[in-house]
């Protein structure tokens, strides 16, 4: 594949994702269009509303603004001025990751990863500022400029990580250079540093992982419980089968912010649905909140063992912290152990708290007008529970676990006795002949014919 053919096929994937984010929600939008409108309304509403929902969805900042027979309709305070939405729909900004994954292994395969890399990243960075810029209207604004930079950041971000997981690597005879300064600078740094970084890297987001992967263990425990209340709320919004399978489709595509605010649950601080209102291991307190169907798995009162979620980010650092152990004693050696172990332990809460503390910045924000402008997780407060919790089990699993021990030596070479080593032979000095083994009889000798 030739440098045009790697452009174009790396344009080409940038464009499918793009096409797939969006096309998500315009799918059913345009039968909504049809069956439900009989074409009779524009359909440039339909995929401004696509683009709406494929911006927020990348945490992308919005302004609505809503008519004023629809705001007293709601009968929420502050309906009837302009109001921001900076809360994302994650599940968006999933996918986007797992296709971006995927063009990024597809473009390492080939011999130009550099120039696919680019294009790939510019391509879609333009067809996100493309897709902003027509979405444009005064009842709802994306910011242009988020809007152009943030889902491409996201994407960039899953490119380069599925190039550099890549199981067949690039030839791509550019980047050598960059690797090989890339290595010259890291081989600077002392190796204690190096290995302490990189246990601290690969600990603390493996931590977060554990809690998250816990969250939606948890989140999908609630809603089987509380299945029987979702559809009573389901039911007493008398939705058609179209509006019940919008309501849906919108949920599906929160669950990934769902699950951040339950390990924000763990974590310790909780969340708030609106003003006033908060959902943490210590209680549930909450006010008037929105008739979403999911929002009947919510825990109510007191929890009698709420306390113990607190534990799955401590159980969680300190199991990964023992099983790092083994490895960076055996790389780290005998100097300066307990400084780089302590070093080692505070960075992995550090990761920990700075992974759990952005991805609930995208998980909260306003959601709509009055109460409606505080909703989910307080970012600051769960990367720093999340640090401190995740740093001091990290530390206790790196002192607690058992070092790697040496080798074991040969036995058999320790028992035996050394043998004294014969001086050498005078070169001056006859040899006596040394005379012929006896024998029993069995073995003939023969003389020389």
């Amino acid at each position: 594949m030739n440098r045009s053919l790697t452009a174009l096929f790396a344009a080409f994937e940038a464009a499918l994702v793009v096409a797939i984010g969006v096309g998500i929600s315009l799918a059913p939008l345009t039968i909504l269009w049809g069956v439900q409108f009989g074409f009779q309304v524009d359909w440039i509403v339909f995929w401004r509303a696509s683009a709406d929902i494929w911006l927020v969805g990348h945490g992308v900042d919005m302004i609505f603004a809503l008519d004023p027979a629809t705001a007293a309709t709601l009968g929420l305070a502050g309906a009837d001025a302009a109001f921001p939405v900076r809360i994302a729909a994650l599940g968006f900004a999933l996918l986007t990751v797992m296709l971006g994954l995927r063009a990024g292994r597809r473009v390492a395969e080939t011999k130009f990863l550099l120039l696919g890399e680019l294009v790939a990243v510019g391509t879609f960075g333009l067809l996100s500022l493309a897709v902003t810029l027509s979405a444009l209207h005064p009842l709802a604004r994306p910011s242009i400029v988020q809007g152009a930079i943030v889902p491409t950041l996201i994407f960039g971000a899953a490119v380069l990580i599925g190039s550099l997981r890549s199981h067949r690597p690039s030839t791509d005879a550019a980047i050598r250079p960059i690797r090989a300064a890339i290595t010259k600078q890291l081989l600077r740094l002392p190796g204690g540093l190096r290995v302490s970084a990189a246990t601290a890297l690969r600990g603390g987001l493996a931590s977060a992982f554990a809690v998250i992967a816990v969250a939606a263990v948890l989140l999908a425990v609630l809603v089987a419980v509380n299945y029987a209340q979702i559809v009573g709320l389901y039911e007493g919004l008398h939705t058609e089968v179209l509006g019940g399978a919008a309501l849906t489709l919108a949920q599906l595509a929160f669950i990934p912010t769902f699950v951040i605010w339950a390990a924000s649950w763990l974590v310790g601080p909780g969340f708030a649905i609106g003003v006033g209102s908060s959902v943490s291991p210590l209680g549930t307190s909450l006010g008037p909140i929105p008739a979403i169907p999911v929002f009947g798995a919510l825990p109510t009162g007191d929890l009698s063992f709420g306390f113990v979620g607190l534990l799955v980010p401590v159980v969680a650092a300190f199991l990964t912290a023992a099983l790092l152990r083994p490895a960076f004693s055996a790389a780290i050696g005998d100097a300066s152990r307990v400084g780089w172990t302590i070093a080692t332990g505070l960075g992995m809460g550090v990761v920990g708290g700075a992974a759990l503390g952005l991805l609930a910045s995208f998980a909260s924000g306003a959601a709509g007008p009055g109460r409606l402008s505080q909703v989910g997780p307080d970012a600051l407060s769960v990367g720093l529970w999340a640090g401190v919790e995740i740093g001091l089990a990290a530390l206790l699993g790196l002192v607690a676990a058992p070092r790697r021990s040496a080798p074991a030596a040969d036995t058999t070479a320790a028992t035996t006795t050394p043998v004294a080593p014969t001086a050498p032979a005078s070169p001056t000095a006859p040899v006596a002949p040394t005379a012929p083994a006896a024998t029993d009889g069995a073995e003939a000798v023969t003389t020389p014919r």
